[in-house]
């Protein structure tokens, strides 16, 4: 997966709460193997609805999609973070996101920031107000910026940002133990039990 540090693009605003994964992606799409083609059909039910505006022109290109508490609850499909990968967004700020979501995000290099919800409210009203209003996560240093020039912090885990910040996903992490598996491989041969008959 591509490695993930300093973000700064446009803010997408989706301005509700308890969004699941079902929302996110609806069930009919769910027939590719591959973690590709599903972006065309995020929020796919929502589209004609008043609130619904990430397809507006004016955040065409947005990176950071900013959310409300609970995102990613429900099923534990992984088709979730592949949707919103594949639409563009690199980035998911929201007060709080549903744990299994959260892990399958950072598996495939997409970054869940939790913050503040007085925060949170301060980013969505301004991407609505402005649109095409940017803003920085910068995750060398486990902070937001926002417009205004004003930094706040957000914790993650320093396992997972390592992950991200280098790009290593399940076997990337795995190929770091290359050596020693190669040893262990070397020295753990031994004779086996004879398993054909002698005649």
């Amino acid at each position: 997966m591509d490695p993930i540090t300093i973000v700064t693009s446009k803010v997408a605003p989706l301005d509700r709460a308890d969004v699941d994964t079902d929302q996110i992606i609806p069930k009919q799409f769910l027939k590719r193997i591959e973690r590709t083609g599903f972006g065309e059909f995020l929020f796919f039910d929502w589209k004609e609805e008043d609130f619904y505006i990430l397809d507006r022109p004016e955040y065409e290109g947005a990176r950071i999609l900013v959310a409300g508490r609970n995102f990613g609850c429900g099923s534990s499909r992984e088709h979730a973070p592949w949707a919103i990968q594949d639409y563009g967004f690199d980035v998911v700020i929201a007060p709080s996101f549903a744990d299994i979501f959260r892990t399958n995000c950072t598996k495939i290099g997409m970054l869940p920031v939790v913050l503040p919800e007085d925060d949170v409210r301060t980013i969505m009203r301004e991407a609505i107000d402005a649109p095409g209003t940017e803003m920085t996560v910068d995750l060398e240093e486990c902070a937001v910026t926002f417009p205004d020039g004003r930094s706040v912090e957000f914790h993650i885990e320093d396992s997972v940002r390592d992950r991200l910040v280098n790009g290593w996903d399940d076997i990337g992490l795995t190929m770091l133990k290359d050596a020693e598996i190669a040893d262990y491989e070397a020295t753990r041969e031994r004779q086996g039990p004879t398993t054909t008959v002698l005649l």
